[in-house]
């Protein structure tokens, strides 16, 4: 298991990309686009394909929805990156999920955040923990709330079984003194907010970044990826400016855009992957489509320069 974890922590220490969920005219899931979206992902050397993400839509996926994305994710990616397969919703769901995602040979499981309404916030933590003495490969936590307390971020960091967590709250002060709490702790901290929020992240003493726009230009990701991994914040910050609009389109309706947006810009370079189910944003407006067409058409032209 510790070559497995290290395995896992370097690629965490990388882009980890979460891929869209294509959907047939049907609305069903169409496996063969996925299929061909991860491989073009793993030749692009993205370091770990978070399979069944938010951006993969997760929560309206049906529990044989994800095992057909899980499954596709680890086929295509054969080996040429890592697989964390997404799991979530009940304890019980998630380790249901999480034992046939490692049966098909997901090399990591990835815990959406508990999103029980009712739920208290070191049970939360609990439900992290439960994962990781459940799972046979190495468990990432992902942490959608700055309401843990620093000791319940310790007991996580402290798993032998928990590669990292992904936070994804832009609580900063939070997450220095959770890194300061945890310097005798193997865990990666990871940003769960994407390339716009991996410098101040990296500054605090997080590695790596979960990355949407993966989907649509790895390449700019991976540049971002490279000026952060050699502290030359400068470069970082323009390459993000650059698509700085992007990622300001998908925050729109309460980040209810945050999908369309990717699926709508894959769409516009050649990969048509459907709509994003209810209760996302089905489509963009006329305006939102004609900006983010500039976007698209400008970063991919950079893209073909370089």
């Amino acid at each position: 298991m510790n070559d497995r974890l290290q395995t896992v922590r370097k690629a965490l220490t990388g882009i980890s990309g979460v891929p869209v969920t294509p959907y047939r005219q049907d609305g069903t899931v169409d496996a063969e686009t996925l299929s061909s979206l991860i491989q073009r992902m793993a030749a692009a050397k993205v370091h770990n394909l978070m399979a069944a993400g938010n951006t993969g839509e997760f929560f309206t996926l049906t529990m044989d929805e994800v095992r057909l994305v899980h499954a596709t994710t680890v086929k295509a990616a054969d080996g040429k990156a890592l697989v964390s397969a997404a799991v979530g919703r009940s304890l019980a769901e998630a380790k249901t999920l999480a034992k046939d995602a490692i049966s098909e040979g997901a090399d990591a499981i990835m815990g959406h955040h508990p999103m029980d309404p009712f739920a208290g916030p070191s049970y939360q933590a609990g439900y992290f923990l439960e994962l990781a003495e459940f799972s046979t490969v190495p468990v990432i936590a992902y942490v959608r709330s700055d309401s843990f307390s620093v000791e319940d971020f310790r007991k996580l960091a402290l798993h032998p079984n928990i590669a990292g967590i992904k936070f994804a709250s832009p609580n900063l002060m939070l997450l220095a003194e959770v890194i300061r709490a945890t310097h005798d702790a193997p865990a990666i901290w990871v940003c769960g907010l994407a390339e716009g929020w991996a410098p101040a992240f990296y500054a605090m003493g997080a590695k790596g970044f979960t990355s949407g726009l993966v989907n649509v230009f790895p390449e700019r990701s991976h540049a971002i990826h490279q000026a952060l991994e050699a502290g030359d914040y400068g470069t970082a910050r323009g390459l993000i400016d650059g698509i700085a609009g992007f990622e300001m389109l998908r925050t729109k309706y309460n980040n209810g855009a945050n999908v369309t947006v990717v699926k709508e810009a894959l769409g516009m370079l050649g990969t048509d992957v459907g709509p994003v189910r209810v209760p996302g944003v089905v489509a963009l407006n006329d305006d939102e489509r004609r900006i983010l067409r500039g976007i698209v058409e400008r970063v991919n032209t950079e893209a073909l320069a370089a």
